[in-house]
């Protein structure tokens, strides 16, 4: 009976020793916080990022659908008076107004401003946060540079005529430029937010990818610029 009661404990031990080799592989599938190493979707991305990319596909339609109108309205300078006759003087067109050295040089800032944001995610990824403040801060000044040199842009195209309603073209233009205008506006106002969350603790290496999703949207806007400038300002 004694050798069988021993028989029995060692068996018992063995049971627990599986059981607590088990639980050691269990923890290395979670970090301190209980998360899972696992990314939460089949994607190999994050809810957070997974949701921006789809706002970015949508924003894609969006430009895409402004883009095409502007393309087909882009000859229609000719304006109409009330009797709706053509108004000779309301013929206004791009080769008018346009100043290309002058956008060229802002689209230049605009461009520059993906730079300073990868700077910013590299920083926030090594957990320098000092770094990581200057370069936010560096590119949302880029891109207020940008959307001031398209106000004065706007504010000289009006003067000199060629005002939201003065025919067709004009309402494409300014309707597609405008709309770009107000995501870089949003974006300058995500960084800002960024700026201050970094500064109260909020945003720090352990959940830098808060700056990556407003990186992904400070990239996208840029090379929607890259399309809209090239048709807009450079293709005849």
């Amino acid at each position: 009976m004694a050798d069988l009661a021993s028989r029995v404990g060692e068996g018992l031990d063995e049971v627990g020793d599986a059981l607590t080799h088990d639980d050691g592989h269990d923890n290395h599938g979670h970090d301190a916080h209980g998360h899972d190493d696992h990314p939460p979707t089949n994607t190999g991305l994050s809810n957070d990022k997974l949701g921006m990319w789809v706002f970015l596909g949508s924003e894609c339609l969006l430009f895409g659908a402004l883009i095409s109108t502007f393309l087909l309205y882009k000859g229609r300078h000719a304006g109409l008076v009330n009797d709706g006759t053509l108004e000779g003087r309301a013929a206004i067109g791009p080769e008018d107004v346009f100043d290309i050295p002058f956008t060229s040089l802002s689209s230049f800032v605009l461009l520059m401003s993906s730079l300073t944001m990868v700077l910013a995610v590299s920083a926030v990824q090594r957990g320098d946060d000092q770094r990581l403040r200057v370069w936010l801060a560096t590119t949302a000044t880029l891109g207020s540079l940008f959307i001031a040199g398209q106000v004065y842009e706007f504010t000289s195209f009006v003067r000199e005529g060629l005002g939201f309603t003065t025919n067709i073209f004009s309402s494409a233009f300014y309707t597609l430029t405008g709309f770009h205008g107000v995501h870089v506006t949003i974006g300058i106002i995500m960084l800002v937010s960024m700026i201050v969350m970094s500064i109260s603790g909020r945003v720090n290496k352990e959940n830098a990818e808060a700056v990556e999703i407003v990186g992904l949207y400070w990239h996208f806007v840029d090379v929607v610029w890259i399309f809209v400038f090239t048709i807009v300002y450079l293709i005849p």
